[in-house]
């Protein structure tokens, strides 16, 4: 079943954070992800939650999802968007309608 990463970004160094949106694809689909949304135009329909920068990655799994978080491929992407950016992620299952 699929599984999804979805990410509340808020970048502080833009000119950096360029070379991350250059590595991190790469990684994502050596792990079998693919983005769904990045960075696009959003709009809130309900509540307070004002995202900065939203993205969403599908995996096949949410094991295939957790061993590219963890993995030396990812790694250097993920060091670059720790010093440019401070993020919030979840790790959600997709839905299975049985």
């Amino acid at each position: 079943m699929a599984a999804y990463v979805i990410a509340d970004v808020s970048v502080h160094d833009a000119e950096q954070y360029k070379e991350y949106i250059v590595l991190a694809p790469v990684s994502i689909a050596q792990y079998g992800g693919r983005y769904l949304a990045r960075g696009g135009a959003k709009e809130s329909l309900e509540g307070t939650w004002q995202p900065t920068r939203l993205v969403i990655l599908e995996f096949p799994t949410m094991a295939r999802a957790k061993e590219w978080w963890s993995s030396p491929e990812y790694a250097p992407a993920k060091a670059l968007r720790n010093k440019t950016a401070s993020a919030n992620l979840m790790l959600l299952d997709g839905y299975n309608p049985v």
